[in-house]
């Protein structure tokens, strides 16, 4: 048990791969709080940069109601410690697990939740995390907030990265397609709308939408299967609420709301049909979904014969029996920037779904001097 000299400790309230979470006393006056420490003894200069970047970001978001309040960044021995506001609440993930919530009930929580995160990404900050873990509510008040931004990011878009599904960033079950790095795309605020998505899912459900324990099937899944609607798993779910969770769940971030206002307007839409009527019926969806900035379609355009001949030689080598065994060689060439390395990662859903492996180095222009760099990169 850790000692705080500044803090009496009352539980230990959650522990994750990376961190130990305590509600606390603090001695000063007496308030209650909650502490989030590094569990590692001598943590890596990442992870205590991704301490202090957590707390900046909440920081920044002092002024959205709906994010968790922060105190203080301290030093505990060798780590660091976050204090957090403890205003009484328990995890969406602990709800479900006491009762099934009725579908006022969801709704309702699903346009607070669209609405926190509508504000948070008015200040240019990606959750990337979004679940049931994440969202706290205390049930007297109704007060709801967001938590853990651990892997927040204030970029505008970034570009995954192809890793093991194992040490991916974020909780699998509900991670968008793009942030598993292998769908080819970058990552945009609207990989918040996808694990959104997945989070009401369950909501309504008590399911999650694949319901796998082995991460490359479940990494195959995010990519290349639709899952049932809710209204399919229970009939008592109106198709209006279903469709809007099957459209944030859209495998591409275009066919996706492209704000958190449309999904809000759409939501709150059926919460009104609701209390009025006791019925919701289907309607046009997304109609007062405007995006905040003008956004291209990720996709290749004029590439489609080399993307065509580079899938088929990989699925001809894929495809071997124990008898024969097949091993092929591409080259592609083309000028600094033409977009060689892009063409490759059209290969990555391929791979994903026969269970392949990609190693990949490049030659620096900079590191001339190192001899076989690219291919010493690739095996690292």
């Amino acid at each position: 048990m850790l000692i705080f000299s500044h803090y009496q400790i009352l539980e230990q309230v959650y522990e994750s791969a990376n961190s130990l979470i305590y509600r606390c006393l603090r001695n000063d006056d007496n308030q209650k709080v909650i502490l989030k420490v590094l569990k590692e003894d001598y943590p890596s200069p990442e992870e205590l940069t991704r301490y202090r970047q957590e707390y900046d970001i909440i920081n920044h978001l002092a002024e959205v109601d709906g994010v968790i309040n922060v105190y203080t960044l301290e030093k505990y021995q060798n780590t660091l410690v976050i204090c957090l506001e403890d205003f009484g609440g328990l995890s969406l993930k602990q709800l479900l697990a006491q009762r099934q919530l009725s579908l006022p009930e969801s709704l309702q929580l699903a346009i607070q939740i669209t609405d926190i995160l509508g504000q948070i990404h008015q200040q240019h900050i990606i959750h990337k995390d979004i679940n049931p873990s994440n969202l706290i509510l205390n049930p007297t008040t109704g007060v709801l907030k967001i938590i853990d931004f651990g892997i927040a990011t204030q970029f505008f878009r970034e570009m995954p990265i192809l890793k093991n599904p194992n040490v991916l960033e974020g909780t699998l079950a509900y991670m968008s397609p793009e942030q598993t790095g292998r769908m080819n795309r970058s990552l945009d605020y609207r990989t918040d709308f996808y694990t959104l998505g997945v989070t009401f899912y369950e909501l309504l459900t008590q399911k999650l939408p694949f319901d796998t324990s082995d991460a490359m099937a479940l990494v195959h899944c995010l990519m290349a299967k639709k899952p049932p609607s809710p209204a399919d798993i229970n009939s008592d779910i109106p198709r209006a609420v279903s469709d809007i969770i099957m459209k944030l769940l859209e495998k591409t971030a275009e066919k996706r709301y492209q704000s958190a206002w449309g999904i809000k307007a759409d939501l709150q839409a059926c919460e009104i049909a609701w209390r009025e009527t006791g019925l919701i019926e289907p309607f046009t969806l997304a109609q007062q979904d405007i995006a905040a900035s003008f956004q291209i379609p990720q996709k290749l355009y004029g590439r489609e014969l080399e993307i065509k001949t580079l899938l088929a030689a990989f699925e001809r080598v894929a495809h071997f029996s124990k008898s024969i065994s097949k091993t092929e060689m591409m080259l592609i060439a083309g000028d600094s920037g033409m977009g060689k390395s892009v063409l490759v990662k059209e290969l990555y859903k391929s791979l994903t779904e026969k269970r392949g492996y990609l190693i990949a180095g490049k030659f620096d222009q900079f590191q001339r001097n190192i001899p076989y760099r690219a291919i010493v990169n690739a095996f690292e």
